[in-house]
């Protein structure tokens, strides 16, 4: 091995493991810096030429992931999401039934947008809640970030990596929410009854007796808008519009305001995403390049090895990276691998704390409010949890 060879390899293995770990130790770096630098510096030693590396970045995921935040941003300011959440709890005020509503509710949600933005926006909203009924906050917030991964995995605009398998396989919106939507449902019903037996407080089917007050401001003309839109978007994916193409139309027509200063809206959009997102495609290119992937060919020779290298590889440098790393193992139209990956590498988020953005997004939320949302405490729910509903994807997929 020459002395660049080795270089170009100690290159990718330390951006690997800062992708793994989330940081650089000594170095304020996250993983979007940390993809970025790491392929800056595989493009000076030649691995891949600056041509290729930008024809490395898929357009049609970039464009796809930054018109659903514009979505997403949208409705937040709006108070769709506020509004939404008001509507489930009014259904119900018992332990339980709050349980059962912010289990489903941010679930379903989060089959419809991104994962990230409901936990983000829910936290809060749920810890508010469990404040003013005296309840225990812990189980609650375990119901988020479990719901919002396990329902992000019905649809291919429900997480990041699922963006990124629609863009690679081609497989319609419909038919990939025919398949995953009865095992995203069952998951949640899974969640519920494990919540159940964990934490007996939430047993109680008894009223609760203090009354939340009614406090999530509706924007009219913006709600309006946002939501016709939006209703559009969704019957575009559903006949079968390309996805890219059709989230870009909506959030431009969203960005034609005369109401919401568009600084507003680009502050909400997850720039470190997308910037992690093409650091990453670079990174992908290079791997194949040199022939790395073959350390994982042997995955496809059954569902059960695909699915474990999938689990653990999602556990070790994060579902999307993972994702990016044995998309080019599937064949175009084997629908099989393509709905494995999207499960295995969704469902594995609920594995620990740091399996998924959405279990970040809830322990930094709760953390910044005063409470306390521990490694182990989430273990004890997430690991059965995720066996669980591997178990049953392994089983239900077709």
């Amino acid at each position: 091995m020459t002395v660049l060879q080795f270089a170009i390899y100690g290159v990718l293995g330390l951006t690997y493991l800062g992708l793994a770990l989330g940081y650089i130790p000594g170095l304020r770096m996250n993983r979007a810096t940390i993809a970025l630098v790491g392929s800056a510096f595989l493009i000076a030693l030649r691995a891949v030429n600056l041509q290729e590396a930008w024809q490395a970045i898929d357009a049609n995921t970039i464009i796809f992931l930054l018109s659903m935040m514009v979505v997403n941003a949208n409705l937040a300011y709006a108070g769709f999401f506020g509004r939404s959440l008001s509507i489930l709890l009014s259904l119900t005020s018992s332990p339980l039934g709050l349980l059962i509503a912010l289990t489903f509710g941010s679930g379903i949600l989060s089959a419809v947008f991104l994962n990230d933005t409901i936990a983000l926006i829910f936290t809060p909203l749920t810890l508010s809640l469990t404040q003013a009924l005296g309840l225990n906050p812990i189980p609650f917030l375990l119901a988020i970030a479990g719901a919002t991964n396990i329902g992000s995995v019905c649809t291919l605009s429900g997480n990041p990596q699922n963006i990124l398998i629609g863009s690679f396989s081609g497989i319609p919106y419909l038919d990939f929410l025919r398949a995953l939507a009865p095992l995203a449902l069952t998951g949640l019903v899974i969640q519920v009854g494990l919540l159940w037996l964990l934490y007996p407080d939430v047993r109680s089917i008894q009223p609760c007796q203090q009354k939340v007050g009614e406090n999530h401001r509706i924007f009219k003309p913006l709600f309006n808008k946002t939501l016709v839109i939006t209703t559009g978007l969704l019957i575009a994916f559903a006949v079968g519009f390309p996805l890219a193409e059709s989230a870009l139309v909506a959030a431009s027509l969203l960005l034609i305001t005369r109401r919401l200063k568009p600084q507003r809206i680009l502050q909400k959009i997850d720039w470190n995403l997308l910037v992690m997102f093409s650091g990453l495609f670079i990174l992908t290119k290079v791997t194949q390049n040199l022939n790395l992937l073959q350390l994982f060919t042997h995955a496809v020779n059954s569902s059960a090895s695909f699915l474990s290298v999938t689990v653990v590889l999602s556990n070790l440098i994060s579902n999307v990276p993972a994702v990016l790393l044995l998309h080019p193992l599937i064949p175009k139209n084997d629908t099989h691998y393509w709905l494995l990956l999207a499960a295995g590498s969704t469902l594995a988020g609920n594995l620990t704390l740091f399996g998924s953005v959405a279990n970040l997004i809830v322990v930094e939320a709760a953390t910044n409010l005063g409470y306390k949302l521990t490694f182990r405490e989430h273990l004890r729910f997430g690991v059965p949890l995720t066996l669980c509903t591997l178990a049953l994807a392994y089983l239900w997929i077709p």
